[in-house]
């Protein structure tokens, strides 16, 4: 089984019900994910984003370079007492989601790699392991150029985000 980084977007009045119904957020997550499967939407258009098995590399990269918003995990918790796969789901407020697009635009892939030793990585376990692969700081890149994409598209419709792992 492996562990994989979602995203929902969700209007201000959405995550006002997420928050007070953690049911329906499920119910509404899953939902938006299905109907997704089978359009694949650019991320940019997309309500649903994945990270696939990239999360932990990215929490990792994003963790050194100091990045002001936690976009692997969310930051506000609700649903605690729910499971989503991996843990309670947590959100991200519009404000929130709009400093880490600006974020996100301002800090490319390769800044993040920059001067990163792949024993690093290994050393501090970083899922899914098997860093010392030739090239396998790459793998990461398109995953985070699609993070940026889909935080862009939020915080220009003044989304709040929904994340888990799943």
């Amino acid at each position: 089984m492996s562990m994989i980084g979602e995203y929902l977007r969700v209007t201000a009045a959405e995550l006002d019900r997420a928050i007070q119904d953690a049911d329906w957020a499920l119910d509404f997550a899953e939902e938006v994910q299905d109907a997704e499967e089978e359009t694949e939407p650019a991320p940019a258009d997309a309500r649903h984003f994945s990270t696939y098995k990239t999360w932990d590399l990215l929490r990792f990269l994003l963790a050194r370079a100091e990045f002001p918003v936690n976009v692997i995990h969310g930051e506000e918790p609700f649903a605690e007492d729910e499971d989503w796969g991996y843990g309670p789901p947590r959100y991200l407020r519009a404000e929130r989601v709009q400093c880490a697009a600006e974020a996100l635009r301002a800090t490319s892939y390769d800044a993040l790699i920059r001067g990163v030793d792949p024993a690093e990585l290994d050393g501090a376990e970083v899922y899914p392991l098997g860093w010392g692969e030739s090239g396998a700081l790459e793998w990461g890149r398109p995953w985070y150029d699609g993070l940026t994409q889909f935080f862009q598209a939020a915080a220009s419709a003044d989304n709040a985000m929904l994340v888990w792992l799943d």
